[in-house]
């Protein structure tokens, strides 16, 4: 605790005339913490300002199918979840937090301006009967048209219900209808344009790896062992990661692909703006005046003479991403009838590691915990697993966010906002950033009035209230789906209502999961259990990926066949999606109790 200066000490200054806030201090906390609060607010302004885009650059401007755009989203911020583990690791052994960050913060910044250089446009075309024909696209925004042309005469494409595709002559009668999956749409893409797009994303999860932990890690130095303020500074560090996500996912967006009839500058301006964000964080550091010494420093008795040895392998860990990226976008589906074992062994190699890790790693642990604990320690660490498999559920279904959610909202909702301008199908992601900073200190203050009462639910009921309430969101969205209008399209709130319920669920589950793992694991391997906790998280990135790629849709030129098939698609998958987030919320609820019991009073 700092202390108080009075005029009984000499050694102090007689600050009574000013303000009590101690000069040294920001809000009552170390003022370094003002400093790490703008740079992790940065680093998140960059971060979600890209992934706001990424879904909808890699259907539009490259114009790859529905399955290989949701798949490599997956993929990505799978890695972006699993690096932190190597990054903590280096800065604890080696180079400290604060250097880490900095690397971090370079390799983030230049996969945000290597995103940059997307290039033109990828050119449609459709195979039909091993044939290839040109396509071509009349209009903008909700009038465009696309047509193949055949000899020499444009067909209009439309898309049927029962998945065939009709060509319709000028006249509006149909010249010839294509049986389904006789129509393959594809795009003549420069693959120099592709590599530089999987190096950019590469740079970035690398990049993450560095950055995302050891920025924590320094806001936990700030404070000594016991000091009451340290969760408080928590809070208000990690509502930087809201604040920056809240703008840039306005922004970026807006200069992508603009708002209502502006068309935005382009995809380029989107991904520079994030790179702008991620380069004021690096600033932040790098030339921070003094006012971090000794924070994040490098640990006492490393080698300093390691630190190009761990640049370079971050480095040759680059190519190793990208091969990962490349195998994910090369991925084919097993035949029909080849069984769990024929879908296992063509799974991509991310994941085979994926899974293996983690269906590794939980049973290994829990004998590890039999053998070398006590058997109440054993039973704490049973109920630890039982609750971060529910947690890779959840996050699973919560992460449709920025893959399938973000394609409906391009595809199947109404983007006006009252009639008065309309946003794109990006912006729609600032829901949840701003609901979560809208929520957060009421959520707060809910909790702990309800410990002081004593009937604050208990960790396993708030993780199935999560659940429930990811399900409820996509049962609300599928309701608001039966009044879309003629043109199959939903209001814009029947999205942001299943953002606001999303949002309710978050704040259920993800600030309680972090400190139940150091409250259940066995202390000596409290460090590895983060890291499962960790690595259930990016299973949940790469399997919402699987579960986006379900409501994978035809499309054409980046633009759907068929909207009526495009809704009813979204729906059946968001309904199964919903019940089945459900019936998952009430087995944790009726497995609370004897969860409880295995946690020994830990709340």
């Amino acid at each position: 605790m700092v202390d108080t200066p009075t005029a009984d000490n000499p050694r102090e200054p007689d600050i009574s005339h000013e303000n009590p806030t101690r000069r040294d201090e920001w809000f009552g906390h170390p003022r370094q913490l003002a400093r790490l609060f703008t740079t992790e607010a940065m680093e998140r302004f960059g971060y979600y300002g890209m992934r706001a885009l990424l879904t909808l650059y890699l259907a539009q401007h490259f114009l790859f199918s529905d399955q290989t755009t949701t798949g490599l989203y997956g993929g990505f911020t799978a890695l972006v979840y699993l690096t932190p583990l190597i990054g903590g690791l280096m800065a604890d052994r080696f180079l400290g937090s604060k250097r880490s960050v900095k690397f971090g913060a370079i390799l983030m910044s230049l996969g945000y301006l290597t995103l940059c250089f997307g290039g033109q446009p990828a050119k449609p075309y459709a195979m039909i009967d091993g044939q290839r024909y040109e396509v071509v696209q009349q209009g903008a925004g909700e009038n465009i048209k696309q047509f193949v042309v055949a000899n020499g005469a444009p067909l209009q494409i439309k898309g049927n219900e029962d998945k065939s595709v009709s060509l319709l002559a000028p006249d509006g009668s149909e010249a010839r209808k294509i049986p389904a999956g006789g129509f393959e749409a594809q795009g003549e893409r420069n693959s120099f344009n592709v590599f530089l797009l999987l190096i950019g994303l590469a740079l970035v999860v690398v990049g993450n790896g560095f950055f995302k932990p050891n920025i924590s890690t320094m806001v936990g130095t700030l404070y000594a062992d016991g000091d009451r303020r340290r969760d408080a500074g928590f809070t208000i560090f990690y509502m930087g990661i809201n604040l920056g996500s809240l703008f840039s996912q306005i922004l970026c967006p807006l200069l992508a692909v603009g708002m209502g009839s502006w068309g935005g500058l382009g995809w380029w301006a989107g991904f520079a703006l994030a790179a702008a964000g991620m380069l004021v964080s690096w600033t932040l550091i790098q030339f921070d005046g003094g006012k971090l010494d000794g924070v994040g420093d490098r640990p006492a008795g490393a080698p300093a003479n390691r630190d190009y040895v761990i640049y370079v392998g971050a480095l040759l860990a680059i190519p190793v991403a990208w091969f990962l990226f490349s195998n994910l976008m090369n991925y084919v589906k097993p035949p029909e009838g080849s069984g769990f074992v024929g879908y296992v062994t063509t799974l991509p190699i991310m994941g085979k590691i994926m899974f293996g890790t983690f269906l590794i790693s939980v049973p290994g642990i829990l004998i590890w915990s039999f053998l070398k604990g006590t058997k109440t320690e054993f039973q704490m660490m049973i109920a630890a697993m039982i609750l971060i498999t529910f947690n890779t559920v959840f996050w699973t279904l919560f992460e449709q966010a920025g893959s399938s959610l973000t394609l409906f909202a391009d595809r199947n909702t109404d983007l006006s906002v009252f009639g008065l301008f309309s946003i794109s199908a990006g912006q729609t992601q600032f829901f949840n950033a701003a609901f979560i900073v809208m929520l957060a200190p009421f959520f707060s203050i809910m909790w702990n009035a309800m410990a002081r009462r004593g009937v604050e639910p208990t960790i396993p009921i708030k993780f199935a209230f999560a659940l429930l309430a990811v399900g409820a969101g996509f049962l609300f969205l599928v309701w608001g789906t039966q009044f879309a209008g003629p043109d199959f399209k939903v209001g814009l709130w029947w999205l942001a209502g299943l953002y606001l319920i999303h949002s309710v669920a978050e704040l259920c589950i993800s600030p309680v999961g972090l400190s139940m793992i150091t409250k259940l694991s066995i202390a000596r391997i409290v460090g590895m259990m983060m890291g499962v906790w960790f690595l259930s998280i990016a299973v949940a990135q790469y399997v919402a990926g699987l579960v986006a790629q379900v409501a994978s849709v035809e499309t054409v030129g980046g633009q759907v066949t068929n909207l009526q098939v495009s809704l009813n698609t979204y729906v059946g998958v968001f309904t199964t999606i919903g019940w089945v987030s459900m019936a998952i919320g009430v087995v944790l609820l009726l497995l609370a109790w004897p969860l409880k019991k295995l946690m020994h009073g830990v709340k």
